[in-house]
């Protein structure tokens, strides 16, 4: 029978109540509890695998939520851990608060960039975005220090999609502008004169979870929905009646735009100077996903143009945007003030959704929603675990053979083979 000796490693024994502090949350559970993780040598050669534990005086993590939770959510987080709610911090202040902390939930208001990471000492485990979009979050940074990120990707997708088809039937029939006339005195029926949804052709630019549920809405009053994601599984597409085309193809024939798309690299700016000029003269757009992909300044330049008829924004590149944005005094702009998942059924939705992922990520459990680590289904990580115990055992025995002074001259592996 194959043996391998190693050297023995000092490796205190935990639990989540130990009061050892463990250092990373990139771990899975098997059925018969065995974990794999990232794990390194300590002050004093002591190798500590982790799990979730906490060094507080209470043998309770610490979570700090920095905006504002719903209290079901912060109802779950206080069954598990000491929860300090401090919302509006400076970036001093959170940068002061996150060494003393475990995890950290946010929305979109707070960044959490290398210098919080920086100044954790190691001990943030997990930040939660209480929402979809993590470009509030550095997500390299994250990684480097160990640090998993989830995020709440389910809970607010019909309330996004609801105000996005509620922008977008607003701004066709001029309600913000005819409501803002009435209560300044005015009567001006002819001045408000609107469009027709039926028979409009709808792109939707990003065909996810929110930009097909648009889709299906959009649909259900007689618009006829194109849709350009280069991701969006066709079977999808199919399901819901809708063609996938190209980004030309989908900007050339719209009579309505609506954006759907993270803010990446590759989306930063999305619609400019070059791809209004491709645009249908008297084209409506509609953007509830981030204020970056739309170039602010060319869109204001397009609508004085005339080449966009209207627009009606959720977002905008700088939140909240200051007084005299050009797009926000526009006549022909709708405003609101990022209230895309701002209904009181996914408020509470995301709260108990980024709770649990937090609470699980703390455990030690497989973090369904995580954004910055590959998730294994559990039918494959029974197959892996053979390979992850032997390979936790080489990572052990590869501890001893490079760390200085462990005193190993050298290493017999001993097997027989049938």
């Amino acid at each position: 029978m194959a043996s391998l000796k190693i050297p023995t490693l000092k490796t205190p024994s935990h639990s989540l109540s130990s009061k050892l502090s463990l250092r990373s949350a990139f771990s899975a559970n098997f059925p018969n509890s065995a974990r794999f993780s990232r794990s390194q040598p300590q002050r004093g050669r002591v190798l500590i695998i982790t799990s979730a534990a906490s060094s507080s005086s209470s043998n309770k993590p610490t979570v700090l939520v920095a905006e504002k939770l719903g209290e079901a959510g912060l109802t779950l987080l206080k069954e598990f851990a000491d929860v300090d709610c401090s919302y509006n911090l400076s970036p001093e202040e959170l940068r002061s608060k996150i060494s003393l902390c475990d995890a950290l939930i946010v929305r979109s208001g707070t960044k959490v960039n290398r210098a919080v990471f920086e100044s954790s000492g190691g001990r943030l485990k997990v930040v939660g975005r209480a929402g979809v979009g993590i470009d509030n979050v550095d997500l390299a940074a994250a990684t480097e220090h160990g640090c998993l990120v989830v995020n709440a990707p389910t809970a607010n997708t019909v309330a996004a999609a609801e105000h996005g088809i509620a922008l977008l039937a607003a701004m066709a029939r001029n309600v913000a502008q005819a409501d803002a006339s009435i209560k300044s005195g005015k009567w001006q029926r002819n001045k408000y004169v609107g469009v027709s949804l039926v028979g409009k052709t709808l792109a939707v630019l990003g065909f996810g979870k929110v930009g097909s549920e648009v889709a299906r809405r959009a649909k259900g009053l007689g618009m006829h929905v194109i849709a350009h994601d280069p991701y969006a599984p066709a079977e999808r597409a199919r399901v819901i009646g809708v063609e996938l085309v190209s980004f030309d193809e989908a900007i050339g024939a719209a009579d309505f735009i609506s954006m759907h798309m993270p803010l990446t690299p590759a989306t930063s700016k999305m619609l400019n100077n070059e791809t209004f000029a491709k645009m249908k003269k008297g084209v409506r757009i509609v953007n509830v996903a981030r204020g970056g992909v739309v170039d602010e300044e060319a869109l204001v330049r397009a609508l004085d143009a005339g080449i966009v008829a209207q627009a009606a924004l959720d977002v905008f590149s700088e939140e909240p945007p200051k007084q005299d944005n050009k797009l926000v005094q526009h006549e022909m702009v709708t405003v609101t003030p990022h209230l895309g998942a701002s209904t009181m059924e996914a408020q509470e939705g995301v709260a108990i959704e980024i709770a649990e992922a937090v609470v699980g990520a703390l455990k030690g459990e497989l973090a369904a929603t995580a954004v910055n680590a590959p998730m294994v289904p559990a039918e494959v990580l029974l197959e892996l675990k053979p390979y992850v115990i032997l390979a936790e055992k080489l990572g052990r025995l590869a501890v001893q053979l490079v760390a200085g002074g462990s005193g190993v001259k050298t290493v017999k592996v001993s097997y027989a083979s049938s």
